[in-house]
Protein backbone atom coordinates (compact mmCIF):
# COMPACT_ATOMS: atom_id res chain seq x y z
CA UNK A 1 0.00 0.00 0.00
CA UNK A 2 2.84 2.68 0.89
CA UNK A 3 6.31 2.22 -0.53
CA UNK A 4 9.22 4.64 -0.29
CA UNK A 5 12.09 4.05 -2.00
CA UNK A 6 15.43 6.28 -1.96
CA UNK A 7 13.94 9.67 -0.55
CA UNK A 8 15.97 11.97 0.62
CA UNK A 9 15.30 15.96 1.97
CA UNK A 10 17.20 18.42 3.51
CA UNK A 11 15.96 21.64 5.44
CA UNK A 12 19.87 23.64 4.65
CA UNK A 13 23.36 22.19 4.08
CA UNK A 14 23.50 21.05 7.51
CA UNK A 15 20.24 18.87 8.36
CA UNK A 16 19.69 16.70 5.99
CA UNK A 17 17.96 12.83 5.61
CA UNK A 18 18.37 9.71 3.63
CA UNK A 19 15.74 7.84 4.79
CA UNK A 20 15.88 4.07 4.74
CA UNK A 21 13.51 2.22 2.03
CA UNK A 22 10.34 0.79 3.49
CA UNK A 23 6.70 -0.87 2.53
CA UNK A 24 3.49 -1.07 4.46
CA UNK A 25 1.22 -3.38 2.99
CA UNK A 26 -3.01 -2.66 3.92
CA UNK A 27 -3.98 -3.52 7.37
CA UNK A 28 -0.09 -4.22 8.41
CA UNK A 29 1.42 -1.93 11.24
CA UNK A 30 5.30 -0.68 10.95
CA UNK A 31 6.87 1.09 13.75
CA UNK A 32 9.35 3.95 13.07
CA UNK A 33 12.09 4.90 16.07
CA UNK A 34 15.06 6.57 16.45
CA UNK A 35 16.18 9.43 18.72
CA UNK A 36 15.72 13.17 18.44
CA UNK A 37 17.28 14.81 15.17
CA UNK A 38 17.04 11.56 13.55
CA UNK A 39 14.42 12.44 11.02
CA UNK A 40 11.38 10.71 12.52
CA UNK A 41 8.70 13.42 12.19
CA UNK A 42 10.42 14.88 8.88
CA UNK A 43 9.81 11.56 7.63
CA UNK A 44 5.76 11.31 9.12
CA UNK A 45 5.63 15.07 7.24
CA UNK A 46 6.55 13.16 4.34
CA UNK A 47 4.96 10.36 3.80
CA UNK A 48 1.76 12.36 4.33
CA UNK A 49 2.53 14.62 2.12
CA UNK A 50 3.33 18.10 4.28
CA UNK A 51 6.99 17.90 3.05
CA UNK A 52 8.42 17.25 0.02
CA UNK A 53 11.22 14.75 -0.40
CA UNK A 54 14.37 16.43 -3.01
CA UNK A 55 14.54 13.56 -4.67
CA UNK A 56 13.19 9.33 -4.08
CA UNK A 57 9.82 8.27 -4.72
CA UNK A 58 6.43 7.55 -1.98
CA UNK A 59 4.54 5.75 -3.71
CA UNK A 60 0.69 5.08 -1.95
CA UNK A 61 -1.69 3.00 -3.68
CA UNK A 62 0.11 3.12 -6.81
CA UNK A 63 0.19 7.10 -6.79
CA UNK A 64 4.04 8.80 -6.21
CA UNK A 65 2.81 11.59 -4.42
CA UNK A 66 6.18 13.64 -4.75
CA UNK A 67 4.52 13.85 -8.69
CA UNK A 68 0.99 15.72 -7.59
CA UNK A 69 0.82 19.24 -7.46
CA UNK A 70 -0.52 21.15 -4.47
CA UNK A 71 -4.03 20.91 -5.24
CA UNK A 72 -3.65 17.38 -6.18
CA UNK A 73 -1.90 16.89 -3.06
CA UNK A 74 -4.12 18.55 -1.10
CA UNK A 75 -7.15 16.48 -2.74
CA UNK A 76 -4.89 13.03 -2.26
CA UNK A 77 -4.22 13.42 1.75
CA UNK A 78 -8.10 14.45 2.52
CA UNK A 79 -9.35 11.28 0.82
CA UNK A 80 -6.45 8.64 1.38
CA UNK A 81 -4.29 10.04 4.43
CA UNK A 82 -5.37 10.19 8.23
CA UNK A 83 -2.93 12.19 10.15
CA UNK A 84 -2.85 11.53 14.27
CA UNK A 85 -0.70 14.17 15.33
CA UNK A 86 1.15 15.10 18.84
CA UNK A 87 -0.66 18.38 18.95
CA UNK A 88 -4.65 17.65 18.25
CA UNK A 89 -5.47 21.23 16.55
CA UNK A 90 -9.05 20.50 17.04
CA UNK A 91 -11.40 23.96 17.13
CA UNK A 92 -12.13 24.81 20.07
CA UNK A 93 -15.69 26.55 19.64
CA UNK A 94 -16.79 23.23 18.13
CA UNK A 95 -17.81 19.56 20.09
CA UNK A 96 -16.31 16.27 19.33
CA UNK A 97 -18.77 15.67 17.01
CA UNK A 98 -18.21 18.62 14.85
CA UNK A 99 -14.85 18.31 14.65
CA UNK A 100 -14.97 14.76 13.52
CA UNK A 101 -17.72 15.80 11.01
CA UNK A 102 -15.93 19.12 9.67
CA UNK A 103 -12.60 16.04 8.62
CA UNK A 104 -14.95 14.92 6.65
CA UNK A 105 -16.57 17.64 5.00
CA UNK A 106 -12.83 19.42 4.20
CA UNK A 107 -12.14 16.12 2.05
CA UNK A 108 -15.52 15.31 0.25
CA UNK A 109 -17.37 18.72 0.49
CA UNK A 110 -20.20 16.30 2.75
CA UNK A 111 -20.95 16.33 6.22
CA UNK A 112 -20.81 12.79 7.35
CA UNK A 113 -22.69 12.62 10.60
CA UNK A 114 -24.09 9.23 11.29
CA UNK A 115 -20.70 7.47 10.19
CA UNK A 116 -18.66 9.94 12.52
CA UNK A 117 -21.67 8.98 15.00
CA UNK A 118 -20.53 5.15 14.39
CA UNK A 119 -17.16 5.87 14.36
CA UNK A 120 -17.16 8.11 18.06
CA UNK A 121 -19.43 4.97 19.25
CA UNK A 122 -17.06 2.20 18.39
CA UNK A 123 -14.10 4.49 20.25
CA UNK A 124 -16.31 4.32 23.33
CA UNK A 125 -16.83 8.11 23.10
CA UNK A 126 -20.64 8.13 22.91
CA UNK A 127 -21.07 9.66 25.94
CA UNK A 128 -18.36 12.71 25.05
CA UNK A 129 -19.81 13.55 21.39
CA UNK A 130 -21.10 16.89 22.48
CA UNK A 131 -18.57 17.96 24.90
CA UNK A 132 -16.05 20.66 23.91
CA UNK A 133 -12.55 18.99 23.17
CA UNK A 134 -11.10 21.11 26.22
CA UNK A 135 -13.37 18.95 28.09
CA UNK A 136 -11.70 15.34 27.55
CA UNK A 137 -8.94 13.99 29.28
CA UNK A 138 -5.71 13.27 27.30
CA UNK A 139 -6.64 9.86 26.37
CA UNK A 140 -10.08 10.12 24.85
CA UNK A 141 -8.56 13.54 23.04
CA UNK A 142 -6.60 11.07 21.55
CA UNK A 143 -9.48 8.71 20.69
CA UNK A 144 -11.20 11.75 19.08
CA UNK A 145 -8.35 12.33 16.63
CA UNK A 146 -8.27 8.57 15.70
CA UNK A 147 -12.02 8.86 14.85
CA UNK A 148 -11.16 12.36 12.91
CA UNK A 149 -8.43 10.14 11.57
CA UNK A 150 -10.39 6.94 10.17
CA UNK A 151 -13.80 9.33 8.75
CA UNK A 152 -12.72 9.05 5.34
CA UNK A 153 -11.71 5.51 5.50
CA UNK A 154 -7.85 6.15 4.48
CA UNK A 155 -5.99 4.05 2.93
CA UNK A 156 -2.67 5.24 5.43
CA UNK A 157 -3.04 6.18 8.79
CA UNK A 158 -0.17 8.03 10.15
CA UNK A 159 0.27 8.73 14.22
CA UNK A 160 2.96 10.56 15.70
CA UNK A 161 3.71 9.80 19.14
CA UNK A 162 0.28 8.48 19.79
CA UNK A 163 0.85 7.14 23.25
CA UNK A 164 3.99 9.67 24.27
CA UNK A 165 1.90 11.29 27.11
CA UNK A 166 -0.16 8.77 27.71
CA UNK A 167 0.29 6.14 30.95
CA UNK A 168 1.21 1.99 30.72
CA UNK A 169 -2.37 1.69 30.69
CA UNK A 170 -3.53 4.21 28.02
CA UNK A 171 -0.54 3.60 25.82
CA UNK A 172 -1.30 -0.08 25.46
CA UNK A 173 -4.55 0.85 24.86
CA UNK A 174 -4.17 3.66 22.05
CA UNK A 175 -1.51 1.28 20.58
CA UNK A 176 -4.50 -2.12 20.54
CA UNK A 177 -6.80 0.29 19.49
CA UNK A 178 -5.30 1.39 16.63
CA UNK A 179 -3.16 -1.90 15.12
CA UNK A 180 -7.21 -3.31 15.60
CA UNK A 181 -8.62 -0.33 13.58
CA UNK A 182 -5.88 -0.40 10.50
CA UNK A 183 -7.45 -4.06 10.20
CA UNK A 184 -10.79 -3.00 9.68
CA UNK A 185 -10.60 -0.31 7.28
CA UNK A 186 -7.86 -2.13 5.44
CA UNK A 187 -5.40 0.93 6.04
CA UNK A 188 -1.38 0.29 6.41
CA UNK A 189 -0.18 2.05 9.85
CA UNK A 190 2.65 3.63 10.41
CA UNK A 191 3.82 4.97 13.76
CA UNK A 192 6.55 6.93 14.64
CA UNK A 193 7.46 7.55 17.80
CA UNK A 194 10.44 7.14 20.63
CA UNK A 195 8.15 5.44 22.52
CA UNK A 196 9.64 1.97 23.34
CA UNK A 197 6.79 0.39 25.12
CA UNK A 198 5.68 0.29 21.60
CA UNK A 199 8.24 -2.51 20.48
CA UNK A 200 6.39 -5.41 22.12
CA UNK A 201 2.91 -4.48 20.16
CA UNK A 202 4.27 -4.26 17.01
CA UNK A 203 6.65 -6.63 15.26
CA UNK A 204 7.41 -4.46 12.02
CA UNK A 205 9.82 -1.71 13.38
CA UNK A 206 12.74 0.08 11.47
CA UNK A 207 14.95 2.31 13.37
CA UNK A 208 16.71 5.92 12.28
CA UNK A 209 20.21 6.14 12.90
Amino acid sequence: MITIKNVFFSYNSTTAFHFPDMHCSASEALLITGNSGKGKTTLLHLLGGLLRPKSGEISIANNNIALFSEHELDQFRGKNIGLVLQQSHFIASLNVLENVVLASWLATGKRATEKAKALLKELDLEDQMYKLTAELSVGQQQRVSIARALINEPKLLLADEPTSSLDDENAAKVADLLAQLSKEYKASLIIVTHDHRLKEKFSNHINLN
